[in-house]
């Protein structure tokens, strides 16, 4: 299919029904994943935000959010915050070593709005036929970005996006700063290589919309500007996502950001298989 070419809805393969019961925490080694539990496991989250991505990456706090050392906003309380625990350290708050917060369409609806929807029009996202769910605020503390840690994250997302039956996800993704020269590779590469059909395009809202093709294709070195990306904008590429029309500098967070789109179907076809495998329930073609 091209990605410049009218995106129809696909039919939606037949999946077995998802596991009865609450979530189960997912192990590797010492480290678990799991949805926080508590208020307390939520504020740890909130913490760990903040050390990350204000204390190392230079987003500006407020008087409040200083005072508090605490990344918060109202979309916290309308999510999912999916917790990375090392069991080394504990089994509740004082473990909690990442987080990513997911938010399906009956918490946006609470709140009348996405979190993305403040730096784009995801009008496209919304109207799409089956279940959406946006991603933001992933970090892990410095000590554990590892290639395993990653590793464990996605598996969680894909174990929720099946429990959950989305089909669509999306959300804002970062590059660190807001120099766009400097940015122009990554931010250009994308553009070409990854620039989302048009049924399910997102474009930055006009006031802040910021051009992605920087640089003229022949004057691109398209394996280093892949190589500089972030790794978890990598990681959505490699399950076949894209990116909106136009990045937006978030001055507040020192960040650039894009807006990734993502069809859950390679993120969830392993774990179909492997969970078709285990009920018994062989799946049609």
């Amino acid at each position: 299919m091209s990605v410049d070419g009218p995106l129809a809805p696909e039919p939606l393969l037949p999946r077995p029904e998802p596991p009865p019961g609450p979530f189960e925490e997912l192990r590797a080694g010492n480290l678990g994943l799991r949805l926080a539990e508590s208020p307390a496991e939520i504020d740890a989250a909130q913490a760990l935000r903040y050390q990350v991505f204000y204390a190392e990456m230079g987003a500006r706090a407020d008087a409040a959010t200083a005072g508090a050392r605490r990344d918060v906003d109202e979309f916290d309380a309308v999510a999912d915050h999916l917790l990375v625990l090392d069991h080394d350290r504990g089994d509740g708050a004082e473990a909690v070593v990442g987080t990513y917060r997911l938010i399906r369409r009956p918490g946006a609806q609470r709140l009348g709005r996405f979190y993305s929807e403040s730096e784009y029009d995801v009008a496209p996202l919304l109207a799409f036929p089956g279940e959406v769910m946006e991603l933001g605020r992933s970090c892990v503390a410095a000590p554990y970005r590892t290639r395993g840690t990653l590793q464990l994250l996605w598996r969680g997302i894909a174990a929720y996006v099946f429990r959950h039956r989305i089909d669509l996800m999306f959300g804002c993704a970062s590059l660190p700063g807001t120099d766009l020269d400097a940015l122009a590779p990554q931010l250009s590469y994308l553009h070409a290589n990854h620039l989302a059909p048009p049924a399910l395009r997102p474009r930055a809202l006009p006031g802040r919309f910021v051009a992605m093709d920087r640089l003229p294709i022949a004057r691109l070195d398209m394996k280093a500007a892949l190589v500089d990306l972030p790794p978890l904008i990598k990681g959505y590429l490699r399950l076949g996502g894209f990116v909106g029309d136009g990045a937006v500098i978030d001055a507040q967070f020192n960040t650039t950001d894009v807006c990734i789109v993502v069809k859950t179907d390679l993120v969830t076809d392993k774990y179909y298989r492997h969970y078709e495998r285990t009920a018994g329930s062989p799946r049609e073609e």
